[in-house]
């Protein structure tokens, strides 16, 4: 039988704005997404019938929910294919962190069976294909660096800001998206992201002033919430991080760091209090 693995990295946002809630429900965002050498690794073997899905993971569900069956239930529609698949996700990305866990996942499937059952689909293909599964699935399939606008899915390649020093905090506590997003006031946000100034940072390879410039409005909520997100933050810049921020609607917070003796103290420092703390860089 057939088996191939793919890698699957997580995201953080560099920047995230919300601009207004839509009339459809969502709402209209404008992030920069980044994406970490950190990643899950996804091993796809063809089977004779069924799908079956393991992990080393005992956070994930692995029944129809998870987003991996969706991309599979997906392309074997569409094209019509009837053959079974085996899936075992190596789960190294936090849970439910805003680090695009569970879409990268997905991607990563949807660009297995693409060269597993020899499809030919392009990158914008899959990436219309990956729309249906999530918003977060297109820039996962697309990758590096990018500004996303729409619900997420306009998708515009930025130049590389790989191999910067990224600390990652996960306190392990949950975080409902959709509470963050209904109890935004979008009114009351007085420090939005500059984004043309992050782009052009980012344009220059600027690490400083990228680090120095980073935003994100889902902060308002999440963060009033749970202070020990705040604290984390604090503990990173007085360690030597550039500039720290949470990833997505949290509770992830990361760190960009220049020096990587300052990041391991403050990985340690971090690692006493704090559930997963994890280094890793820009890819």
């Amino acid at each position: 039988m057939k088996k191939i693995k793919i890698d699957a990295h997580a995201k953080i946002n560099l920047s995230l704005d919300v601009l207004k809630r839509r009339e459809d429900g969502y709402h209209e965002l404008e992030m920069i997404m980044q994406q970490l050498s950190l990643k899950d690794i996804i091993t796809i073997e063809e089977r004779d019938l069924g799908f079956t899905l393991e992990s080393n993971s005992r956070e994930i569900p692995l029944d129809t929910s998870n987003l991996v069956y969706k991309a599979y239930a997906i392309i074997a529609k569409r094209f019509n294919i009837n053959k079974g698949i085996h899936i075992y996700i190596e789960k190294n990305i936090p849970i439910a962190g805003g680090l695009a866990g569970g879409s990268t996942d997905a991607a990563a499937v949807l660009k297995g069976l693409n060269t597993l059952w020899k499809l030919n689909l392009n990158e914008e293909q899959l990436m219309d294909i990956g729309l249906k599964i999530g918003a977060d699935v297109p820039y996962c399939i697309m990758g590096g660096t990018a500004l996303a606008k729409g619900v997420g899915e306009k998708l515009t390649k930025l130049n590389s800001f790989s191999d910067r020093l990224i600390l990652i905090a996960n306190p392990g506590i949950n975080i409902s998206t959709a509470y963050v997003y209904n109890n935004l006031n979008l009114d009351k946000i007085a420090d939005r992201p500059q984004t043309q100034a992050m782009l052009k940072h980012i344009e220059y390879g600027d690490t400083e002033l990228v680090a120095k410039e980073m935003k994100n409005v889902l902060e308002t909520v999440t963060i009033k919430e749970n202070p020990v997100l705040s604290k984390i933050k604090d503990q990173m810049i007085m360690h030597g991080a550039l500039g720290s921020l949470m990833s997505g609607s949290g509770p992830t917070i990361f760190g960009i760091f220049k020096d990587p003796v300052d990041m391991t103290k403050c990985e340690k420092n971090l690692k006493h209090s704090i559930k997963t703390v994890l280094s890793t860089k820009t890819v």
